[in-house]
């Protein structure tokens, strides 16, 4: 019986994400071709030269006419570089936007549908105008749409209001809670996920909606801390954070699980790790969808000698350095089997409202892990 597809399937991954795309293809190839992977990949190769100035052009090496199109994109991947005027220069989200659009005016709108996966959405933190500022992430969203994408699949957006600047486009926020779970009690194994052991904190008010759906799945309590900001002075882009002041259970003797959508200095969750360490908290985790070490990885070295934290864990969705990968104390969570979820069942024109309300996979996970966890103690018990 042949498959009911919307339209011949093809992937892009664009500069940066060709690891992560090629893991995507191989799930694909090996569901499309009943478990064997060797058959003709999904890939479509794309460029994007530039000229000696800086210039570019998006170039696509086959028709995609008719084809339901996957564009996946890192806009914050600055181990891309290109030469201009003789030296190299690592590109900037600016340069991956403008790559997106290149290759979207390759396709020239013959494409029966393209598809967006941006896994942190560009521009996504200039969401909202506080005084005489520009809108980007509405303006690029806006860009994407009247070039002809349908569909913008992203990652804890900073504030998925922002999509009401598209209310025609499809938009996806999705929530690796799943995959985050599963990682902490593979790395973790003797993790107990009880109300009396876990405790879930939100490192500030904004983080609180998705610290509160970890905490009504897994049944645990929720702290917070609250952030105190210099409004009258910036740095940095930035109002700087004077204190954080925590509102919330006792900590003392609990393991804790941090909960934000990303790190970029580090400076903000350190300092709340600190805080709760210093509540007697047991062992600390730090889930972030987004891994960005902006001011580099010593702080967070100095910080786990002192044991401020045990783990920080981070999806593949963004680039992360050799030097990252290599930290004893930094967990990756991959992604790309979800991302093949999500593409599989578009290109079958069917609902992914399973595949972002993992709920029903959560609970099993947890029976799992609390059977496991028996197994284990009953073993300590019977080796005593």
């Amino acid at each position: 019986m042949k498959e009911s597809l919307y339209g011949e399937l093809s992937v892009i991954g664009m500069k940066g994400c060709e690891q992560f795309a090629a893991q995507v293809d191989a799930y694909l190839r090996e569901w499309r071709n009943h478990g064997r992977s060797d058959d003709a990949s999904f890939l479509v190769d794309v460029n994007c030269p530039r000229f000696g100035s800086g210039e570019a052009k998006g170039v696509i090496t086959k028709s995609l006419r008719g084809h339901d199109v996957y564009i996946i994109c890192d806009p914050f991947n600055y181990g891309v570089t290109y030469k201009m005027y003789g030296q190299t220069v690592p590109m900037s989200p600016d340069d991956h936007f403008c790559d997106i659009k290149r290759i979207l005016g390759a396709i020239a709108g013959k494409a029966r549908r393209v598809s967006l996966i941006m896994p942190m959405l560009y521009e996504g933190r200039q969401h909202k105008r506080s005084g005489r500022e520009s809108l980007d992430c509405a303006t690029a969203l806006q860009d994407l749409e009247a070039m002809g994408v349908t569909n913008i699949l992203t990652f804890d957006a900073h504030d998925p209001r922002v999509q009401n600047a598209i209310p025609l486009c499809g938009f996806e926020n999705i929530h690796p809670t799943y995959q985050m779970i599963k990682a902490l009690v593979k790395q973790v194994p003797d993790i107990s996920l009880d109300k009396e052991d876990l405790l879930i904190i939100s490192p500030d008010e904004g983080a609180m909606g998705r610290c509160m759906y970890y905490s009504s799945v897994l049944g645990l309590d929720i702290g917070m801390f609250y952030k105190r900001r210099n409004y009258s002075i910036v740095v940095d882009g930035r109002n700087p954070i004077e204190a954080h002041e925590y509102l919330g259970n006792d900590v003392a003797g609990k393991d804790v699980i941090i909960i934000d959508d990303m790190i970029a200095s580090g400076e903000s969750i350190i300092d709340v790790a600190m805080k709760i360490k210093e509540k007697g908290a047991k062992r600390i985790f730090v889930f972030e969808t987004f891994g960005l070490f902006t001011a580099g990885l010593e702080k967070f070295d100095k910080a786990y000698e002192e044991g401020l934290f045990n783990k920080i864990f981070t999806t593949n969705l963004v680039y992360r350095t050799p030097e990252l990968l290599a930290r004893p104390w930094y967990a990756e969570v991959n992604m790309c089997k979800y991302v093949s979820y999500i593409i599989d069942t578009l290109n079958h024109d069917e609902s992914i409202s399973g595949l972002l309300a993992p709920y029903n996979r959560i609970n099993a996970l947890l029976e799992r892990h609390k059977k496991e966890r028996a197994t284990q103690l009953s073993m300590q018990f019977d080796n005593k």
